[in-house]
């Protein structure tokens, strides 16, 4: 499968994530919500890691290695708060502030990675931002 039916099936699982935390931390608080899912995560990612034969200990002194262990600290702040945001808010409105991630993520690509601004990027960009602003303000 090419990159574009992993994104379909990733559109797909995180779809179906906010409603099912927003449930589920009704009940439960969101930080035990949180590890088990993504203890879950990463029981997934090591199966697949195993399966598919991948070493990890080399990895772990590379030279890119300190930013593996930099997006994991990111990510853990970025799910905690996602997770206690979908306990306490709408999914409504929760949900599209997060996915503000996908226009500040192109801008970080953009400016740091050497990624091209194109009209159209930098239009969907500005439809992006204008379309959350209109989905998350009440």
């Amino acid at each position: 499968m090419n990159y574009v039916g992993w994104a379909i099936v990733a559109l797909i699982g995180y779809t179906a994530l906010p409603p099912l935390v927003s449930i589920a931390t009704q009940d439960i608080p969101d930080t035990v919500a949180a590890l088990v899912a993504n203890g879950m995560l990463v029981v997934a990612a090591l199966a697949v890691t195993m399966y598919e034969g991948e070493q990890v200990v080399p990895y772990l002194t590379s030279d890119k290695a300190p930013y593996m262990y930099l997006a994991g600290v990111f990510l853990a702040i970025g799910i905690l708060a996602y997770y206690r945001a979908l306990a306490t808010g709408p999914v409504s409105v929760v949900v599209p502030i997060f996915g503000l991630f996908i226009a500040t993520s192109s801008i970080l690509g953009i400016a740091f990675l050497d990624e091209p601004l194109t009209a159209r990027k930098a239009a969907g960009i500005g439809f992006a931002l204008v379309a959350i602003y209109l989905t998350a303000v009440e």
